[in-house]
This record gives structure tokens, sequence and C-alpha cells, in this order.
């Protein structure tokens, strides 16, 4: 959750440099992918049958989704305020698809999510701006990161029933990979000078936040189920606000402390007992 929450603040640096979106999405799983790759050739994992990739199709589409979402929101919006958007929204739409699915919900679960929710309203200090400040052209980005990763918990969740966790996530993330490549632009890095500062930000955001954070994440997801894992996200708001506030000079207040500490209230009451 540290390296995800972190991330913001890395891609928020990284769009400064005026990149492809889809550039950015490709080599981010390019360099995802070849991190992996060692691990599992050591390990001799084998790949899945064929009649099983189909539940790593959904995943990675909803990946390239998430991803040029994810670029333009911080590129145009604030790092901070949208990392509380995106993983306020993410758990509630975990749980009406799991309350489909499952045609039931613990109410405990009901409860976490929604202390969950109320302090990434006082972050985002919705209770005086109103919702017209989240729906905006800076921001809407952030509602389909939101809105994808909900769905991707869950599709996540089921698909590693059936297929290895560590397979899962490579194939997911080289299949990704394959998707952004039409949309890509390499001429455009003979044109640019990438800095020390630059290829710092773009680790963090692809070895640390995607190959690290997001493998855990993934690899936790059936372990725990999808609501239960969904709900962890809740750290990430505190965090990537202060990351924010330090690095960018994004606003970080009272209403971020107070909205933090009761994201972090939801995940105690969800994992407990």
């Amino acid at each position: 959750m540290v390296s995800w929450a972190v991330a913001w603040t890395n891609a928020k640096i990284v769009g400064e440099y005026s990149l492809s979106v889809y550039n950015l999405v490709f080599f981010r799983f390019l360099i995802g992918f070849l991190s992996l790759l060692p691990f599992i050739i050591l390990n001799k994992i084998s790949l899945p049958n064929l009649r099983d990739v189909k539940y790593i199709i959904v995943p990675s589409i909803l990946f390239f989704i998430y991803n040029i979402s994810f670029f333009y929101g911080t590129h145009y919006g604030l790092a901070g305020k949208g990392a509380v958007l995106v993983t306020t929204l993410n758990p509630l739409f975990t749980v009406m698809l799991m309350a489909i699915i499952n045609r039931g919900i613990l109410k405990k679960e009901l409860l976490g999510v929604f202390i969950g929710m109320l302090g990434g309203i006082i972050i985002m200090n919705l209770h005086i701006d109103g919702m017209t400040s989240i729906l905006s052209a800076n921001n809407i980005y952030f509602v389909i990161c939101g809105i994808t990763w909900g769905i991707m918990t869950v599709s996540i969740s089921y698909a590693q029933k059936v297929i290895n966790p560590y397979i899962f996530i490579s194939i997911s993330y080289l299949f990704t990979m394959l998707i952004s490549i039409p949309f890509i632009d390499l001429a455009e890095f003979q044109v640019l000078k990438l800095d020390f500062r630059f290829y710092l930000n773009f680790f963090f955001v692809s070895i640390g936040a995607m190959s690290f954070g997001t493998s855990i994440y993934m690899y936790s997801t059936p372990i725990l189920g999808p609501t239960k894992a969904s709900v962890f996200i809740f750290s990430v708001p505190f965090i990537a606000m202060g990351t924010a506030y330090i690095l960018l000079g994004e606003p970080f207040t009272l209403n971020i402390v107070i909205g933090g500490l009761l994201s972090l209230l939801a995940i105690y009451i969800v994992n407990r007992g």
C-alpha cells in the first residue's frame, strides 16, 4: 500500500515530461513483466492451459484502461486527492459486485466500507466543496480508475482460483503491454531529454508500485477475498496526501488527518474476527 501511495506523486512528476500516456503504460508493463520473468523461470512454474487464458484477458484490458486513466488523471489533476477518490470508489464497486454475485454481504464489511468512504469524503472536503469538485474534467479520470479497479479486484479473485497467481500476474502484465503497442509512439523519445529525476520516479511507479505493490495485491486478493483486499486500499489516501504535500506542495490539513484515521479504522473493522 505504501508503494501505491507514493506512486501517485511519482506519476505526477513523470507526467511533467509530456510523454504519451500510452508510451508510459507500455514501458511500465514491459518493465513489470521483465522483472517477474526471472522468478517464473527459476521456479519452473508451468504455463496455464489455453482454455484458462480467457481469465487473463479481462483483467489485462482493465489494467490498460486503469493505467491510461491513472496517468491522465495525475497529469491534469491533483495526485493526492486523486488517490483518495480512487481508493474510496474501488471498495464501493467491489462490495456492490460481490453483493450481486453472492446475493448478500457481511454487515461489518458494509460498515467498514461506509466508514472508509466517509474518511475519503472528509479528506476530499466534499462536505464543503460538493460533488462537482470531483466530477470536473480534471478528476473524471480518477472516477474511471475507481470503477475499473473495483471490477478488476473481483475478476482477479476468480481468475486466480484456476491459474497460478505468479503466472497470472506475469501474463496479465504481458497482455497489457501487448494491448498498448498499437498506440505507442517510440519516435517521441528521440526528441525528449529524460533526466535522472524522470527515471527515478518512473522506476518507483513501475518496479515499486506495480512489480512489487500490485503483484502482492493480486497475489493476496484470492487469499483474503476481494472485499477485504480492496478495503486495505483505504490506507493509501493518508500516505498519498502526505507524500504529495512533501514533494508537490499539495495541501495537507486537519481534514486529511481525520479522514486518514477513519480509513484505517475501516480496515480494522472489516478484518477483525
